[in-house]
């Protein structure tokens, strides 16, 4: 079955870029890390950064493709007893602060079914979210929520990774807004080497694809990132930035709105220092 052609604000970014000749720069954030204001301001700050989509993070008890970095901004979310609905709710306040670039919502399956497949999916549209990503949803069980994101206008983007093998040409098959590909085996991390492989794998997914391919897994520096333009569509970085901002926690968790300004900013150009010297 081939991808219904919805047309979100995923596409416009990705059809803007590929005119501008640039490659996506696609920041993820564990929501509610070190609360949900923050969050919001980290948000904002990303997008002041130069990046062109965010992964918003559901805090999640056994998130089993995240790394230690990622599992400890989780902790400190689920102590704040945040959850999937608080998660589009500061979506829909980014939004409503002026936040423009789309918004891709990162969670495991477990909340979502807590939840529901409709009022998620439901959710997501009414809140501004143009996207989700449920790395533990196999492609043998997703045709349920693949319809209701359909219905919804929602993209719901695939994970492929170099064991995918004989399964990337069906996943990437049906994939709408772009293929998410893992760089590295096992869980997120900052990495300095990348599986051996990583070039042909894309190429492999690429000649798939009919929808932008991306990189994700590790990717944790400018020169990261440049290493992977002209092969792919985007890049999606995220414990390098979890870490950032657990580093920053005592002035982003600071009484002093000074204090708490650095800590944003600090979040802000780590960001920025992500993006590609040829980029504007």
């Amino acid at each position: 079955m081939s991808a219904v052609r919805t047309h979100n604000a995923i596409d416009e970014v990705f059809e803007k870029l590929r005119r501008s000749g640039e490659m996506a720069l696609i920041p993820f954030l564990t929501i509610g890390d070190p609360d949900l204001e923050t969050s919001v301001a980290l948000v904002q700050a990303a997008e002041a950064a130069g990046a062109h989509m965010i992964e918003l993070g559901v805090p999640y008890s056994d998130p089993l493709a995240d790394g230690p970095v990622i599992q400890r901004a989780s902790e400190r979310a689920l102590r704040n007893r945040v959850t999937l609905t608080d998660c589009i709710e500061v979506a829909a306040e980014a939004r409503s602060r002026g936040v423009a670039m789309p918004f891709i919502m990162f969670t495991y399956f477990n909340p979502v079914l807590q939840l529901g497949l409709e009022r998620f999916f439901r959710m997501l549209k009414e809140n501004g979210v143009s996207g989700a990503i449920i790395p533990d949803l196999p492609m043998e069980e997703d045709e349920e929520p693949r319809r209701l994101a359909e219905q919804a206008g929602i993209h719901l983007i695939p994970l492929v990774a170099p064991t995918s093998e004989s399964r990337v040409e069906r996943i990437v098959s049906r994939a709408s807004g772009f293929v998410y590909c893992v760089s590295s085996l096992g869980v997120t991390g900052v990495r300095t080497t990348f599986h051996e492989g990583v070039e042909s794998f894309l190429a492999s997914v690429r000649q798939a694809s009919r929808v932008p391919i991306c990189l994700g897994f590790g990717i944790s520096s400018r020169e990261q990132v440049e290493r992977f333009s002209g092969i792919c569509d985007g890049v999606a970085v995220g414990s390098a930035i979890v870490r950032t901002v657990e580093e920053a926690l005592p002035l982003l968790t600071s009484a002093d709105a000074s204090k708490k300004e650095a800590g944003i900013a600090a979040v802000r150009d780590f960001i920025a220092s992500l993006k590609p010297r040829s980029s504007p």
